[in-house]
């Protein structure tokens, strides 16, 4: 991506972080990117925007839809994304999870349930449903078609895609988003000051 011909035309976009770095006299280093494609609509929304296209929240939704419903996915695509914003899924679908995120809830949720008074003595099969229920409620909570609609809480948002397609007379899908925060996925340094003057005292 640092090779590629940067947006404003005048080299690329390593050349223009570099002019970046000069005119303000701080460091800057592409640290992450993606895109996202859909046969339909792929809209951006950036939330807690301080100046074009830039902001605390960036989000991207596609949606698929032929060319008559294009206006109505770009639509829910853009309402889609301030949702995405708000409610941070980790997921599309429950297929998307990763295999070891739901092992790990599964196993926290075992634990919440031998420690609840509610299932003290049920069968197995009783104890068996509980999980499902709590598991259930992490997918609603995780994967984004599961998801209440923030815009129309009564809704799933894929129950609110679904509306979207239907009053456009044509059906639409939502094929993929990506959510990016700032500051997100970097390591912050944590000093235990107390900690450091007692080993030192210890020292002493």
């Amino acid at each position: 991506m640092l090779a590629a011909k940067a947006p404003d035309g005048d080299g690329t976009v390593q050349d223009q972080v570099t002019r970046l770095i000069a005119s303000i006299g701080e460091n800057i280093t592409l640290r992450r990117a993606a895109y996202i494609a859909a046969d339909g609509a792929v809209t951006a929304y950036v939330h807690n925007k301080v100046a074009d296209d830039m902001g605390r929240i960036g989000v991207l939704v596609g949606v698929a839809a032929d060319k008559k419903a294009a206006a109505a996915a770009a639509e829910i695509a853009s309402k889609t994304a301030m949702h995405i914003a708000a409610s941070n899924p980790i997921a599309l679908t429950e297929a998307d999870l990763p295999a070891d995120r739901v092992a790990r809830e599964k196993a926290v949720l075992v634990e919440q349930i031998k420690e609840d008074p509610k299932a003290k003595g049920k069968p197995e099969q009783v104890i068996e449903k509980m999980l499902e229920g709590r598991l259930r409620k992490f997918m609603e909570e995780v994967v984004l078609l599961k998801q209440a609609f923030v815009l129309d809480p009564d809704k799933s948002v894929e129950a609110a895609v679904e509306a979207a397609g239907k009053a456009a007379g044509s059906p639409l899908k939502l094929t993929g988003f990506l959510r990016f925060a700032v500051g997100e996925g970097v390591e912050k340094r944590t000093d235990d000051f107390a900690a450091e003057v007692a080993a030192m005292s210890g020292k002493a």
